[in-house]
């Protein structure tokens, strides 16, 4: 906040109830009546000073005078003597007169203007504190109600954000029931899929594996067959037994492929599988006399 402005007489300028200029023109007034009243008291003074002073010096001179003896006079000089003597008496007695009034006057003339100006400076106080009042008890009244209109509009604001905030929530909520429902839908047609892939890989595995095995017991009854006929006849044994031997090793190479293609497709089951088809391999190999293919 800046400064109160301060009149040319001192008063500081609030909130004005009152004629800045006439209560100022007022103590301009009083304030030259005052200075003319020092000023010409002040001359009176020096005046009293110096009639006294020349007074006190006239007498100290007559003091000095043999007491003088106006028998020699006339009675006509004996009589302007006497009238002198009294008209200096009555010049001093008036200057001294006029001095103590000038002082008096210019006492009176100061304590009116100090008088003045308190009950100048009482009536403009009073006027700014009642002004300062209505402009208190407005500005109270206004600023109450610019806190009850923002309370309201606070209060709005907050009911429609809460509104907002409910309606949006609603809806998070039905979306995410639907995306969830859609993803358990999904997951439900995904499952069902994947068990029916994974009981239709399971069931070739399967016939795979007993294909495989028939192959071998059919080559080991083969090989049976063999070793029996080769008591009676050495070369159709070893004809039939390779024959034989040829085509289990057709059908292991036709079931290794048909079976690396299922374990491609179902790699969960590809141990298990590979364990399998290690036995099947290791007892070909047995049979046949040849090493067992890598994996």
């Amino acid at each position: 906040m800046s400064a109160a402005s301060v009149s040319p007489h001192g008063f500081t300028v609030v909130r004005r109830g009152y004629r800045p200029d006439a209560a100022d023109a007022r103590v301009g007034d009083l304030s030259r009546e005052r200075d003319a009243a020092w000023e010409r008291a002040s001359r009176l003074t020096v005046l009293a000073q110096e009639l006294e002073t020349e007074a006190e010096r006239l007498r100290e001179a007559v003091a000095t005078l043999e007491q003088p003896t106006y028998e020699t006079l006339s009675a006509r000089a004996r009589q302007v003597l006497s009238l002198s003597e009294e008209e200096a008496a009555e010049v001093r007695s008036t200057a001294l007169a006029d001095a103590q009034g000038a002082r008096e006057g210019a006492q009176n003339a100061g304590w009116r203007l100090g008088e003045e100006t308190r009950e100048a400076a009482e009536a403009t106080r009073a006027a700014a504190d009642a002004r300062a009042e209505e402009t208190l008890l407005a500005a109270n009244t206004e600023a109450g109600e610019l806190l009850a209109a923002a309370g309201a509009e606070a209060q709005g604001t907050r009911s429609k954000a809460l509104d907002d905030w409910q309606e949006t929530r609603q809806r998070a909520e039905a979306l995410l029931a639907e995306l969830e429902a859609q993803q358990a839908e999904r997951w439900e047609s995904e499952g069902r899929e994947l068990a029916a892939r994974a009981a239709d890989h399971d069931a070739r595995l399967t016939e795979l594996i007993d294909r495989a095995e028939a192959v071998l017991d059919q080559a080991k009854r083969g090989l049976a067959e063999t070793e029996e006929s080769a008591r009676h006849g050495q070369e159709d044994a070893e004809a039939q037994a390779a024959e034989i031997l040829a085509q289990a090793g057709l059908e292991e190479e036709r079931t290794v492929r048909e079976t690396e293609r299922v374990l491609r497709e179902h790699e969960e089951s590809r141990d298990e599988i590979h364990g399998h088809m290690a036995h099947i391999r290791n007892s070909l190999a047995a049979l046949t006399g040849r090493p067992a293919a890598e994996d």
